[in-house]
């Protein structure tokens, strides 16, 4: 056998060395635990043979505590390059059957050179996060790489999409990453995030507590709003990045793919002409409202568990992505709080940033009152909501479809913020307030001298929904720019993507604004 023929089955062998990560035993161990395996992961995910690996001989330099007996090529990362439905993407996946998928300082180098990769090719970064935290025995070294990597989620922020999968731990240090990309999905049962574990907090707190109620899927997918997705498979939680990819651009140059529609978009829903209760105070389902005016009725649906007074998502009209931003009166009569500010905020933000335009269904009474509220600090989260609306300058779309009063009328994308088309339903009450509230303050001297006070303020209440319990007010002055029929909701927002294709807007010249937090 000739030197080159030796050095290519020395190639084949070193390669097959490093499919096998930590090993067969550990591979054994990870299915057992009902976890794929980094490399299966990406196969899933990627396009059949996109695949091209980066820094598959990559060691550890570290000599501490032994851990030069300890060496797997790759060092417990997989990391390049393929493509999702024919679009390229930058993927890593951390290696549990590695140390136990622990960071070093080279695997944070691997990570960062697909990082990199990504910001200059313009192409979205997707992380597969199970890993057991930081290398102890590297120590700073270990810090530092964390530190390389949050630096490129903060530079490649708003330049490409980045997107986080926790398919098994993710503690400390380890937890900021994720949160400082676009999207976080985690797996239900088998994943977990939290700064400290449960054998700190009872420590330092004296709280008992497991890993799942501390950081698991179902804690961050309801109460914290750190996850935005959950799956109970890994074939779904893959399924759900690529549906998720197929409605975003590449980068923050390039629009959204479009889909070829034949769903026409003068279909008319008539469901919509009767969908409003007679009584302004009972509920209906926003997503009722969603699906009858989308593409084929399809929504994928962002935080679907949080903040359920708010519905955010992805959808597309006439092929055209779009980000909807929707009141759900069926869950706390759709009122605006601490949570339901935030959570939109971030979605119009995400949305502005890569050129997808927002439609925005309204039907709010105003916020959320009470200590609880004020105490967790509503003013600066429903400011966040009003910032990202007002800073937002992709084309954006709000129909009213009842209630817009007060406060909440203006941080819904109302005309003032620069929305560009207003539309609202005959039935809609925009207002300060609604009538019996209004009633009260209004005339509260002419209750107390009337002779049958609740009588008169029947009469008030009457004379003041008649007034301004309707659109036109609103519609008079042009903040509203048409009144439409419910079933052509379709059709009108269809109409006005279209016409708003080619808008170009700015914000004034500044380094960053300062968002109220």
């Amino acid at each position: 056998m000739s030197k080159q023929l030796e050095k290519i089955k020395e190639l084949i062998a070193k390669r097959e060395q490093a499919r096998l990560g930590g090993g067969e035993k550990a591979i054994e161990k990870q299915h057992a635990r009902g976890k794929y395996t980094a490399r299966e992961r990406i196969d899933m995910l990627l396009d059949e043979g996109s695949f091209e690996e980066v820094d598959m001989f990559k060691l550890h330099r570290c000599t501490n505590f032994g851990m030069e007996k300890k060496q797997f090529l790759g060092d417990g990362v997989v990391a390049g390059s393929g493509t999702i439905d024919g679009r390229l993407v930058y993927v890593f996946a951390q290696d549990f059957t590695v140390n136990g998928g622990s960071l070093s300082e080279t695997m944070a180098e691997k990570i960062c050179k697909v990082m990199d990769m990504g910001m200059k090719m313009g192409a979205p970064v997707i992380g597969i996060n199970d890993s057991g935290g930081a290398r102890i025995q590297e120590g700073i070294n270990a810090l530092g790489g964390y530190a390389e990597i949050f630096e490129r989620n903060i530079l490649a922020s708003g330049v490409i999409p980045q997107i986080s999968g926790i398919f098994g731990p993710c503690a400390g240090g380890a937890v900021y990453s994720p949160a400082l990309t676009d999207f976080t999905l985690m797996m239900e049962n088998t994943s977990y995030m939290f700064l400290t574990g449960p054998k700190v907090v009872k420590t330092v707190t004296g709280e008992d507590i497991d890993q799942e109620h501390l950081g698991g899927a179902s804690v961050h997918a309801s109460k914290s709003g750190v996850t935005h997705f959950t799956a109970k498979t890994e074939e779904e939680a893959v399924e759900m990045i690529k549906t998720l990819i197929s409605y975003i651009p590449q980068n923050n140059m390039e629009e959204a793919p479009r889909k070829k529609c034949t769903d026409p978009i003068d279909r008319k829903a008539d469901i919509l002409n009767e969908i409003l209760p007679d009584d302004p105070n009972k509920a209906y389902d926003m997503y009722k409202v969603i699906t009858a005016i989308t593409d084929d009725g399809e929504f994928f649906e962002v935080q679907p568990k949080f903040a359920k007074n708010i519905i955010v998502g992805f959808a597309r009209f006439n092929g055209q992505s779009v980000g909807i931003v929707a009141n759900q009166p069926s869950a706390y009569a759709g009122v605006l709080d601490v949570n339901a500010s935030r959570k939109g905020a971030r979605f119009v933000r995400f949305c502005d940033a890569f050129n997808i335009p927002i439609v925005s269904l309204v039907d709010v009474p105003g916020f959320l009152p009470g200590t609880g509220q004020e105490y967790n600090a509503v003013i600066l989260h429903g400011a966040q909501l009003l910032y990202a609306y007002g800073e937002a300058t992709v084309p954006k779309v709000t129909v009213t479809l009842r209630k817009s009063y007060g406060g909440s009328h203006i941080v819904m994308g109302c005309k003032q913020l620069r929305t560009d088309i207003n539309y609202a339903w005959p039935n809609a009450e925009i207002a300060v307030m609604g009538a019996s509230g209004a009633v009260a303050v209004l005339y509260a001297k002419g209750a107390k001298e009337a002779e049958n006070p609740a009588e008169y303020l029947a009469e008030k209440e009457q004379e003041y929904s008649d007034l301004f319990a309707n659109p036109y007010q609103a519609a008079k002055y042009g903040y509203i720019d048409d009144v439409i029929e419910p079933r052509n909701t379709r059709f009108r927002i269809c109409r006005a993507l279209a016409q708003l294709a080619t808008k170009r807007d700015s914000l004034p010249a500044k380094k960053h604004g300062n968002i109220p937090m």
